[in-house]
């Protein structure tokens, strides 16, 4: 059990009260098919959603009027008013669409389909899909670039990163990374493009324009096997300036200098730790912990847990939703 300091707890909830409005985090509960959604102001579920089967990756359209989620054994993306949390319709995705990225054109979705090797774009106004594109076996992370220009798929089995042109939607290059690479990122304007390694238990960071290795990030907690340090999600502080990386089964979370890549500390959280969301000014980052069916806020600034929510079963994907004016 994690215990949090009661004088950071009433700090904590002092300073997200303090907002006119409260924002939204919108979780995937896997084993429930569900959504929860929690306000950042209380730090309470305040609904819950039923959806397809299997809910992962989760997004919003660029004005949040729509919510897109990977049901993954209904093999569709559901498309979600999340005002009411109706259903509207479904987009063709694909065999197990696990994980997807929206262009920012706001219109198409890049979609990885873990079963079938391959990446399905789909238009979200048609709903018709306009490109499959093969990739490695198993993809999974997907991430475009801030231009638009650059999609990436992650393949878990082959081991590599594929970088897509989306004017062609044809692969241009294949970059090698370590065992089972689970997710990517565009940061620094573009510049860079990271990918985490599950089992690798790495980071590999890319040079955008060449397609070359920059970096690779280790890690090592305390007291906790190396095979249960896992990476996964990962999301960066405002300004790029840190990462913050879900270490999986270690039920930590590793903060890393995006200049050095130097890792400077590591946070408890709860059991499994996946994906993660920031809150609007990210003062706040909120992890979903899968095997312990909760998800973790840490005040950023102090590097600390200051609180668990209880939530669905295995929570996997989040989402930030902001509701003010």
């Amino acid at each position: 059990m994690i215990r949090f300091a009661t004088a950071t707890s009433v700090a904590i909830v002092a300073l997200v009260s303090s907002a006119v409005h409260a924002d939204e985090i919108w979780v995937t509960n896997e084993k429930d098919d569900t959504v929860s959604v929690i306000s950042t102001e209380t730090l309470e579920v305040i609904n819950t959603y039923d959806t397809g089967e299997r809910p992962r990756g989760i997004i919003f359209s660029k004005d949040y009027s729509r919510v897109y989620i990977c049901a993954s054994d209904s093999n569709a993306v559901q498309v979600m008013d999340p005002q009411t949390g109706k259903i509207l319709n479904e987009l063709p995705s694909g065999d197990d669409p696990e994980q997807f990225v929206l262009h920012p054109n706001d219109r198409h979705l890049y979609i990885a389909n873990e079963d079938d090797a391959i990446t399905t774009v789909v238009d979200t106004e048609t709903r018709k899909v306009i490109a499959q594109i093969d990739v490695g076996v198993e993809p999974e992370g997907m991430a475009v670039s801030p231009d638009g220009k650059i999609a990436i798929t992650t393949s878990e089995t082959t081991n590599m990163a594929h970088w897509i042109d989306t004017d062609t939607q044809k692969l241009f290059a294949n970059t090698l990374v370590d065992s089972r690479p689970r997710h990517a990122e565009f940061v620094k304007d573009g510049v860079e493009m990271w990918v985490s390694s599950e089992i690798g238990g790495t980071i590999t960071v890319f040079d955008s324009a060449s397609q070359s290795e920059k970096a690779k990030i280790e890690f090592e907690v305390q007291g906790v096997h190396p095979d249960r340090v896992q990476p996964v999600g990962f999301e960066f502080s405002e300004g790029d300036t840190h990462a913050f990386v879900a270490l999986g089964p270690s039920n930590h979370v590793a903060v890393v200098n995006a200049e050095t890549y130097e890792v400077e500390d590591y946070i408890l959280v709860g059991r499994r730790v996946w994906h993660m969301a920031f809150n609007a000014d990210r003062s706040l980052l909120f992890t979903t912990n899968g095997v312990s069916g909760d998800v973790t806020v840490i005040d950023v600034a102090s590097r600390k847990a200051v609180k668990s929510i209880k939530v669905g079963r295995f929570p996997w994907g989040a989402a930030l939703r902001p509701t003010s004016s």
